[in-house]
């Protein structure tokens, strides 16, 4: 069985685990996701755990189009239009 498809209980955590955070999303979307997570009785974060090992083994083997991850990303970045963002290259670098 893939270890993104183990039912959360029953996973056994490698030696590389990595956390996330993510800053100003919005209190509506933050409370569709609590209760998301009710409706499967599970925590908030098991149920983003869900959702995001979810999309990455969906998304394994597909990738977008540039325009497509352009206008991913401006759509994003526009959901926080007063916070300044970050060069990703600089932190790509620093990660080096």
């Amino acid at each position: 069985m893939d270890f993104l498809r183990e039912p959360l209980n029953n996973r056994v955590w490698r030696e590389s685990v990595a956390s996330i955070t993510i800053r100003n999303l919005d209190s509506r979307v933050v409370e569709a996701l609590k209760k998301r997570a009710k409706n499967n009785n599970r925590s908030l974060e098991a149920e983003l755990w869900e959702i995001l090992s979810s999309i990455a083994n969906d998304n394994a083997q597909s990738t977008l189009p540039s325009a497509d991850l352009i206008a991913l990303a401006r759509r994003i970045s526009a959901m926080t239009p007063d916070v300044p963002q970050s060069d990703s290259t600089e932190t790509l670098k620093e990660d080096r």
